[in-house]
């Protein structure tokens, strides 16, 4: 008869804790690890790790898979990658609570597919929008996920549900923030994680307009950071104005927040440039100035260089332009007569040409290049850059983009040059790794599905960052993407492999672990489709004592555990 579950053997394990690597076998009971050693009895079921290496399931502190999670239960790609927890409701955006009202609702539905780029279809046709409360839609998700998932409590969301339309373009009232605060508490009470709020000028509604939480006053945003305070095993998660070095402003309004809180507070994301060093340096001092205050700020930094795939459809980040937002707001069939009209061209050029810092590397037009095109002639152009394009048609790098966009109804995909590929870029990515105000993550998993390929942190960095670069021993990788999220979380007994643990594991090869190549798939509810990438190099993936993925595959099991805070959270000593 077995004495366990589950027995993975003849393993490399590297624990979570950046101990040197040993061997062993691990075997599992009830879902957690009951032995590590040379065991002997049997398990009903048996791996044999041989020449593998065995390691705590990854955690991923910020993805958008709030929608997903009711499509896809392996919420991937990340589990292929090794991820088997999640933590979703980032940067304001959680689709709970709602308060009933069918527009209240359909106004998240269109917000997140503008800011989040998740596809209008996929949100209206694969959730079901019929929750109010934040337990009930948590109620919704037990047992019917392979992977843990947590969830923050969006400032948006609180704001729409308290305000109604009046939370686009209004300050709130003092009885509007009670409400907000008694609603925020309700929703901590029934399992939400912490506070997420955003004041970054990228986020835009369905509408073009700001979303609710940038019309907040600082005033609101520390009151309902104060909430988080009153309850065990809470964090909170902003998005401050990236874009260029912090302002003072800037800098404050984080430590506020983290010090009303009471709380550890990530943001969201720190991206190595090589020629933006006062960026860089400015960024992480946010983390000195709360220290110095009594608070805990840390960065999310990148994990690999950021290639970003737009179009002139959706708008995003053009708009952000000098110039350009205007032009962005109108209805496309506007917006495409407005693209064909020179005034309008030599308006857009100017603004394009006022960019400074990361903006004006956006902003190059002759190094872009077509990523998808939907025309015969232009899929033709693909790969090529605008710079050649423009030259063999006689025109501007801008009016030959343009015009190739006009004549694809905007849908075409223009690739800018990937910010951070050069070694400079690499040589500060991995200065921020080592640093400890940072946590290797960031991975907006779920988000920007035709955009950004970030979902696969986990293999980027034990690949390219280990394995390739040498940035950390493997098992510094492994700590850094399992015990030091989990511990910032507070997530109760995650994030190590020892006695008493949840058996959250990976089994992997060292040698080989990578993100495979990036590629659209049409698997998205409504038909809509988005980027992918299969994860190498991953054997198997287990959850709770239960495995999930064997090689590529989704084997059918579904043990993930909804986390709930103070039930599967405590509050870190940081």
């Amino acid at each position: 008869m077995a004495n366990y579950d589950l027995v993975v053997r003849n393993g490399w394990v590297i624990d979570g804790t950046g101990k040197t690597r040993f061997r062993a076998d691990v075997g599992v009971r009830d879902g957690r690890i009951a032995a590590i050693g040379t065991i002997e009895a049997a398990g009903q079921q048996e791996i044999d790790a041989k020449g593998q290496v065995v390691a705590p399931g990854f955690v991923d502190i910020h993805t958008h898979y709030d929608a997903q999670v009711f499509w896809d239960p392996t919420v991937g790609p990340s589990s292929f990658h090794g991820v088997t927890t999640i933590v979703g409701g980032n940067c304001g955006f959680s689709i709970a609570p709602l308060n009933g009202n069918a527009e209240d609702a359909q106004y998240l539905v269109r917000m997140l597919s503008r800011v989040e780029g998740m596809p209008l279809e996929s949100l209206q046709t694969g959730v079901p929008w019929d929750w109010t409360s934040f337990g009930s839609y948590l109620g919704k998700l037990d047992g019917k996920l392979a992977v843990n998932a947590g969830f923050m409590v969006g400032h948006c969301a609180l704001r729409r549900s308290v305000m109604g339309a009046r939370a686009v373009g209004e300050q709130a009232s003092e009885q509007d923030v009670s409400a907000m605060q008694d609603l925020l508490r309700a929703s901590i009470r029934e399992g939400g994680l912490g506070f997420s709020t955003t004041v970054a000028p990228v986020h835009t509604d369905g509408e073009g307009q700001p979303i609710p939480s940038r019309w907040a006053t600082d005033e609101e945003v520390y009151a309902l950071a104060s909430v988080v305070s009153e309850f065990e095993g809470t964090c909170l998660e902003f998005q401050p104005n990236n874009l260029g070095p912090f302002s003072e402003a800037e800098v404050e309004r984080m430590t506020r927040v983290a010090v009303v809180g009471q709380r550890p507070l990530n943001w969201n994301l720190f991206l190595s440039v090589g020629d933006q060093y006062e960026r860089h340096v400015s960024q992480l001092a946010a983390s000195d100035h709360a220290k110095a205050h009594g608070a805990h700020v840390t960065a999310l930094a990148s994990c690999q260089p950021m290639t970003t795939r737009i179009n002139l459809f959706s708008g995003f980040i053009f708009d952000l332009f000098d110039g350009w937002e205007p032009t962005m707001r109108l209805p496309v069939a506007e917006r495409k007569r407005a693209l064909q009209d020179p005034a309008v061209r030599r308006r857009l050029a100017e603004g394009a040409a006022n960019q400074s810092g990361m903006m004006a590397m956006m902003t190059d037009f002759s190094k872009w290049r077509i990523d998808q095109a939907f025309t015969s002639q232009n899929q033709a152009l693909k790969g090529q850059t605008m710079g050649e394009i423009a030259a063999a048609q006689g025109k501007t790098p801008l009016d030959a983009l343009l015009d190739i966009a006009v004549a694809e109804d905007l849908k075409t995909s223009f690739l800018p040059p990937p910010a951070g590929e050069d070694e400079e870029s690499w040589r500060l990515r991995a200065e921020s790794w080592r640093d400890d105000r940072t946590i290797v993550g960031g991975s907006d998993a779920g988000a920007h599905l035709d955009m950004i390929d970030t979902f696969a942190f986990s293999t980027m960095v034990l690949g390219e960052g280990v394995r390739e670069r040498g940035i950390f021993s493997l098992e510094e990788g492994v700590r850094q993407i399992t015990s030091i999220p989990a511990h910032h979380l507070g997530l109760n007994d995650r994030g190590e492999i020892r006695e008493g643990a949840w058996a959250d594991l990976v089994i992997f090869d060292p040698d080989t672990i990578a993100c495979g190549p990036v590629e659209m798939r049409d698997d998205l509810p409504g038909g809509a489709a988005r980027l992918y990438a299969d994860a190498l190099g991953i054997a198997h993936v287990i959850v709770n004592g239960t495995e999930i993925i064997r090689g590529q595959d989704f084997v059918g099991n579904h043990p993930g555990r909804i986390l709930r805070s103070g039930q599967d959270t405590h509050t870190p000593v940081l």
